[in-house]
């Protein structure tokens, strides 16, 4: 051990996985520990952890995690948080809190900005104000409404309205408190909605000085900053605290002595998303070294990774349900689980369910895994492990979330972030023939007592029983408050609303440390392209360092496939990738895929391009994109020219189990992800690009998907038929694209192996097809069982005459960071609102996400156009707001992501002469632009479209006051 001032060394370790050095602290003082990890990797992260175990479902760790972001000691603006989000150059910016911890993450790749968050954090975690206005804002509160009527609000109140409407959610959420029932992990951390309102002002306060302390803390460097500097920005936090006990420790959770079985209710909708859920759990006793936590992520990957591992095969072979449900291995608590089963089910079915995974399980012991399924798992744990691609997600973090799995609860920080020793152990034992995962199944599910079978039975009249207690508990309440209560309940709204009214001092937002636009690069980062002709495709290359690895995209013109095939189009794609091969069946396939490459799957990309116009022309492709390493090249194209050639689109069987799938997928995104269906509901109104994107993705696609399911039982010729001409239209040379991201060395020795691929590839060109936008009504009610509604609006720019120009990227961005945060998250209680302008198409989006309300936020949207023409800004808040706008354009990219984005902008016409005019204009934005973009606004808001996600009773409210929307029931 060696000593920097005040902090003692308890060692440093090379990570040769990550070329990266590893330096542990421990402060002299107070006991925080400092996990700093050195590497040459300019996308730099901090982050402090506290362990924080809640010991009620008041949502008390989440409420907090939400308000000391709401103004410090050192910063006494009212949310230094999204002052931080409207000017910096951030990569990452959050806050997330888990059953038994909460971290407050940043990241940037500008030095000085990654200071300025650092210093921000440090003094919001450890020295908040959090005012009692602050928790009544982000917890709850009594409302009296214009009718006198008592209502609860607040933000996480309305955030956990709407995680409580989804039963993913509520599956889980059971299926972890049912598995943990004396321990932390039996309440719930986020909150439970009808618990919130239990909590007081006292307690939360309380909770913070209890674990919000230096000693209870797990400071986490990454990057290729100073190390040095890092305990310098730290330490001034730590020596202001004494030390003081911690009472954070989680508990173990007793096991069981015997199996047990739950029943529990979730609020479903009527007709067909009216099924059941069952899921079987197990918690993992005794897996806790490295090594076995890696058998079990293998062992995951074999028996449910993919869409051919046993487990998952035989569930979705017995016809007793829809899709999988369960979250498969959780492996970020104190104690490992593992959860599967079925979603779509009929309730009676349950106990089949929980017979069929058990004889699953004990059919791989007696009969063995086979040996391609192993090495398929091995090889696509391996291939993520060494690819270390965590897509927009800053690589630092996941290290900071893999080593708090074990050093929260006083292990190794770096026991699961080095995996070489324990790969090498897991592989020598497989080597010696020893039955690695036959030995763990038996451990640790057949003979583990510890297993919880949950079932989730449909309750069409949930829901609204819910709300009527709700209803009646608050009449009670306002009964028992009298005048005199309600009028003070009405005045602490009063002066809670007169709070968001307050503006903070132009000293106190001075106090924020900010960057300037001299702070900035001036000149947009050039994504390397050379484009080049094979066999009639084109080829798109882009020389990045990608450690030899291969990112192949291959795009396959989809605009001249006729309407009536739209939304069949990505099933056709999952097809093509999921029924098997005229070599091999799907289970082969797949284990083919795994085996031998890291990944293989296929994505529908649509835009608008630029100066063309919207409502006729479109930039659309199928595309199958994939990864492998240098020697694995000849098999990873010949997979691609085997699915492409040979896919057995005849698999009925095989394709009638896909439907449902895609159908209960589809059904169960609606309520956690509202604001994307009304988004793209809204976006389908406005080209080409924006109807098919909704009949392929949207409602539009649920709705094809039941119609799908009973086709292939009741007309499989036709669907057949549909299947052969999608093949016969989209799979040619005419207008594919080849997008590939390589150094050029390893590229020159890829490329002629692509030409051959290309080449077999048929010849033939469809011309592109008519797609008619259906006429939609202009105000549409779309139902959903949910506690909380997604209100969306949107509005052509271009018919009201808008001509792009880069200030409106400013613009835009000021109205979703200041205006929409103030007006329908702060002030409305929704849990997010934001806005989207098209800038090549012309449509722009509102939004609002887990909202309360309805027609509250629908006049926001309305108003914003007259926000922008009033609003007066100082020159250091348009400068915030200018390089936010920067920041987005500038958006950190991994490699492969780099190629990606530049194939986009190729495809849609984003030329970089266009982009250099948009960055001087964004960079030259003045108030004057604010005001045109208003006014612009504000005549588009005259043809508005409107489309709400909610229940039947809220939209049947917001019908009453809009009687031309029409109402549409999708559950």
């Amino acid at each position: 051990m060696s000593k920097a001032p005040g902090f003692t060394r308890i060692f440093t370790r090379t990570i040769p996985e990550y070329d990266a050095t590893a330096v542990f602290y421990r402060h002299d003082a107070t006991g925080a520990e400092i996990l700093s990890i050195s590497r040459d990797d300019e996308n730099k992260v901090f982050g402090v952890t506290l362990r924080t175990p809640p010991a009620d479902s008041t949502g008390l760790p989440h409420i907090l995690e939400h308000s000391v972001l709401c103004g410090s000691r050192k910063y006494p603006v009212k949310e230094p948080f999204v002052e931080l989000l409207k000017g910096s150059l951030q990569t990452f910016l959050n806050a997330f809190t888990y059953p038994d911890k909460t971290c407050y993450p940043v990241a940037s790749a500008n030095l000085q900005d990654f200071y300025n968050l650092v210093d921000v954090y440090l003094d919001a975690v450890f020295f908040p104000l959090i005012p009692e206005h602050v928790f009544l804002q982000e917890g709850w509160h009594y409302e009296v409404d214009e009718s006198g009527v008592l209502r609860r609000g607040g933000v996480v109140f309305n955030e956990m309205k709407g995680a409580y409407s989804s039963p993913d959610s509520v599956l889980a959420e059971y299926s972890q408190r049912l598995l943990f029932p004396d321990n932390t992990y039996g309440v719930d951390s986020g909150g439970d909605p009808r618990v919130i309102p239990t909590l007081t002002y006292e307690a939360f306060r309380e909770f913070h000085r209890r674990y919000y302390h230096p000693g209870n803390a797990r400071f986490f460097f990454y990057g290729d900053d100073d190390p040095a500097r890092r305990l310098e920005l730290i330490a001034p936090y730590l020596d202001a605290f004494a030390p003081q006990a911690s009472y954070s420790a989680v508990a173990d959770q007793p096991p069981f002595a015997a199996p047990r079985l739950a029943r529990m209710p979730y609020a479903a909708g009527q007709g067909e998303a009216a099924k059941g859920f069952v899921t079987v759990n197990w918690l993992l006793h005794g897996a806790q070294d490295a090594e076995t936590a890696l058998v079990l992520e293998v062992l995951e990957h074999i028996l449910i990774g993919m869409s051919s591992s046993p487990l998952r095969k035989a569930l979705i072979d017995s016809g007793l349900g829809e899709d999988l449900a369960g979250g498969g291995l959780e492996a970020e608590l104190k104690q490992m689980s593992f959860s599967t089963g079925l979603k779509g089910i009929d309730p009676e079915d349950a106990s089949r369910v929980e017979e069929l995974v058990l004889a699953t399980l004990e059919g791989l012991v007696r009969d063995g895994v086979e040996a391609e399924a192993v090495e398929a798992a091995v090889n696509s744990l391996e291939f993520a492990l060494r690819e270390n691609n965590t897509g927009s997600f800053p690589r630092g973090l996941s290290l900071m979330l893999r080593s708090l799995t074990t050093w929260l609860h006083g292990g190794d920080p770096l026991e699961r972030v080095s995996f070489e020793a324990p790969l090498a152990a897991v592989k020598e034992r497989l080597a010696r023939g020893e039955q690695v995962f036959e030995a763990a199944i038996t451990a640790f599910f057949l003979n583990n007592p510890h297993r919880l079978t949950l079932v989730l039975t449909p309750d069409p009249g949930l829901g609204p029983r819910t709300e009527a207690e709700e209803a009646e508990e608050l009449a009670a309440k306002a009964r028992e408050l009298g005048p005199e209560g309600l009028a003070r309940a009405a005045k602490a709204q009063a002066s809670l609303c007169e709070v968001h009214d307050t503006p903070d001092s132009p000293e106190a937002l001075a106090m924020i440390p900010r960057l300037g636009v001299s702070d900035l690069p001036a000149e947009n980062k050039i994504l390397p392209t050379k484009t080049h002709d094979a066999a009639g495709a084109a080829v798109l290359f882009h020389d990045l360092p990608t450690s030899g690895i291969v990112y192949l995209e291959l795009g396959l013109d989809i605009a001249g496939v006729p309407e009536e095939l739209l939304p069949l189009t990505p099933f056709f794609g999952r097809a093509l990738l999921e029924t098997g091969t005229a070599r091999e069946d799907f289970v082969s396939l797949t284990r083919r895929i795994a085996r031998k490459t890291g990944g293989i799957g296929r994505d529908i990309f649509l835009t608008s391009v630029k100066d063309r116009p919207a409502d006729r022309e479109a930039a659309s492709r199928l595309f199958v994109r994939g990864k492998a390493t240098m020697d694995k090249i000849p098999d990873f194209l010949g997979i691609f020219s085997d699915v492409l050639e040979s896919a057995r689109l005849d698999n009925r069987a095989r394709l009638s189990q896909m439907a449902l799938e895609a159908k209960a997928r589809a059904e169960r995104r609606l309520a956690p992800s509202g604001h994307a269906a009304a988004s793209s509901r809204l976006r389908a109104r406005f080209g080409r690009a924006g109807w098919a994107a909704e009949r392929m993705r949207g409602v539009e696609n649920l709705f094809f998907l039941r119609k799908l399911c009973a086709r292939i039982q009741d007309d499989w010729d036709g669907v057949a038929r549909d299947l052969a001409r999608l093949r016969d239209i989209v799979i040619t040379k005419s207008g594919a694209v080849a997008n590939v991201t390589l150094d050029a060395e390893r590229f020159a020795a890829f490329r002629p192996a692509l030409a051959q691929l290309l080449d077999r590839l048929p010849g033939g060109h469809t011309p592109p097809a008519i797609w008619e936008p259906r006429e939609l009504p202009r105000l549409e009610g779309i139902v959903i069982p949910a506690q909380v509604n997604f209100v969306g609006l949107c509005v052509d720019l271009a018919k009201a005459g808008y001509v792009f120009h880069g200030s409106s990227m400013v613009a835009s961005r000021h109205l979703r960071m200041a205006y929409l945060w103030d007006r329908v998250r702060v002030r409305g209680g929704a849990y997010g609102a934001f806005c989207s302008l098209d800038r090549l198409a012309g449509p722009m989006t509102f939004v609002s996400y887990r909202d309360p309300g309805t027609l509250r936020t629908l006049e926001v949207f309305r108003e914003a156009g007259n926000y922008l023409r009033t609003v007066d800004l100082s020159a250091e808040e348009m400068e915030q707001a200018i390089v936010g706008a920067i920041g987005d354009l500038d958006a950190y990219m991994l490699p492969d992501a780099q190629g990606n984005a530049a194939m986009g902008r190729i495809l849609a016409g984003d030329d970089e002469p266009g982009r250099e005019r948009m960055r001087r204009e964004i960079l030259a934005t003045t108030l004057d632009d604010f005001r045109h973009f208003g006014e612009i606004l504000s005549k588009a808001m005259e043809d508005a479209h409107v489309v709400t996600l909610g229940s039947r009773e809220a939209l049947a409210a917001m019908q009453a006051e809009l009687p031309a929307m029409v109402m549409t029931t999708a559950l």
